[in-house]
């Protein structure tokens, strides 16, 4: 059917290797940057080109930052640089950043321990957390990673690491499902779970 056309089959075989996009969902997005106009794919193009040029990860809790810029977030004196919250993704971060409620740092992990997919402790930010938590003066560690099998088994591993150290180590309440990502969950849920966190 689609040996006619080369060109859209390339399109679609270079869609397909975009994580996360749903394979119902590649014949949409192939449509809609087919119908789009040459300005306005070309627009499309230099903004992916820029962002790759131009967006870096910080090096100390490794949220996107511009080349060019300290992390806003790292350098904040506003924050609590002694309260780091712990999180899979960056998508978890911005779900706790709009309940305004949260006054501390982060720390992204760039996933969650999963040996079925090939991702174990020494794929993720976990050795640079614990120099951080080593080289500065660390109170509380909230382990906000997704009540997930991966993301239990990610917390209990960071957690296993920090049986030594004299810091109080937290996780997010109940309030968000078992089994859920933060990043569907509304503010106040979020909010709730955050406010209302335990002991790990």
């Amino acid at each position: 059917m689609l040996q006619d056309t080369p060109s859209l089959t390339k399109l679609l075989k270079t869609l397909q290797q975009v994580p996360y996009l749903a394979s119902k969902n590649i014949y949409r997005v192939a449509s809609y940057f087919l119908h789009l106009d040459d300005q306005k794919i070309e627009q499309f193009c230099a903004a992916l080109k820029d962002a790759k040029e131009n967006i870096t990860q910080c090096s100390t809790c490794f949220l996107w930052r511009e080349k060019e810029r300290s992390c806003s977030l790292c350098i904040n004196p506003r924050r609590d640089q002694s309260l780091i919250c712990v999180v899979e993704t960056w998508q978890e971060y911005l779900a706790i950043e709009k309940t305004g409620g949260y006054t501390g740092v982060y720390h992204i992990l760039g996933g969650a321990i999963c040996p079925l997919e090939g991702v174990g402790p020494e794929n993720l930010n976990i050795i640079p957390l614990l120099r951080r938590i080593e080289a500065n003066a660390i109170k509380e560690i909230i382990l906000a990673t997704n009540q997930t099998p991966e993301g239990e088994a990610t917390a209990s591993f960071i957690a296993s690491k920090l049986k030594s150290a004299n810091i109080k180590i937290s996780c997010l309440a109940r309030g968000i499902p078992v089994g859920s990502s933060i990043e569907s969950m509304d503010r106040v849920t979020v909010y709730k779970a955050l406010s209302e966190r335990r002991p790990f």
